[in-house]
């Protein structure tokens, strides 16, 4: 029983502006298990999901298989994700994380700080009919006149809405890119079938056509551009 409030008081520090947090070991034991779980958020609050969806779509259209490979689009998408996500992530930093290492704010806090502008970013991305669902499914109230303001929406409702929304946008992204692909293989099929070369796959004319295109166009350019254009 003598033990007992030297351990308490182990557990936990005083913070500059009054109030307790957690020791350092028990932050460090934190941060760890949040490593953990921080592939799953990169996944769900960012802009990955779309980036990465999209730069696939480009490999498909273009027919190349395997190529670019699969560790070099996701290494792209994860490197245009922390330049898309950098604002965001700076005021994260500045206004929960830096004051909790500096034992200014308490975890409660500092998670608070920390939503706000996750919270903003993904509701400015956020489709309005994907919000009205998952408030259906959640059975949250919607205020009868106005709009919806995010302060009343749950995090899981922003964060499902925003998952869903994302791959509908990536989707029609997709699908703009892969149509005039679609258009040259048609026409290459015509050709040959007209000139009788039936035993000619078309893929190994139409392979090299749109490759020219899309380097002459600057391709990489033109996605990457829009890509980060479209989180604006």
């Amino acid at each position: 029983m003598i033990g007992l409030p030297v351990l308490a008081a182990e557990t936990v520090r005083d913070l500059v502006g009054g109030g307790q947090t957690l020791s350092v070991s028990l932050r460090i034991l934190a941060i760890l298990t949040l490593l953990t779980v921080l592939p799953s958020i990169i996944l769900m609050t960012t802009s990955f999901v779309r980036v990465v969806i999209v730069l696939s779509f480009v490999r498909r259209a273009l027919g190349t298989q395997e190529l670019p490979p699969n560790q070099v689009i996701i290494g792209l998408s994860l490197f245009l994700t922390f330049m898309i996500m950098a604002p965001t992530w700076s005021e994260i930093w500045n206004d929960a994380i830096q004051p909790y290492l500096n034992y200014q704010k308490s975890e409660a806090e500092t998670i608070q700080a920390a939503l706000k502008p996750a919270r903003r970013f993904m509701f400015r991305q956020i489709d309005r009919r994907d919000l009205e669902l998952f408030l259906k499914i959640s059975r949250t109230e919607q205020p009868s006149t106005g709009g919806v303001r995010l302060a009343d929406i749950p995090t899981s409702v922003v964060t499902c809405a925003f998952m869903t929304s994302e791959l509908k946008r990536a989707f029609k992204m997709g699908f703009m890119i892969y149509l005039p692909f679609v258009v040259i293989d048609l026409v290459v099929a015509s050709v040959l079938i007209s000139m009788g070369m039936l035993v000619l796959p078309p893929i190994l004319i139409s392979l090299p056509f749109k490759v020219l295109v899309f380097v002459l166009v600057d391709g990489w350019g033109l996605v990457i551009g829009k890509l980060a254009e479209s989180f604006a």
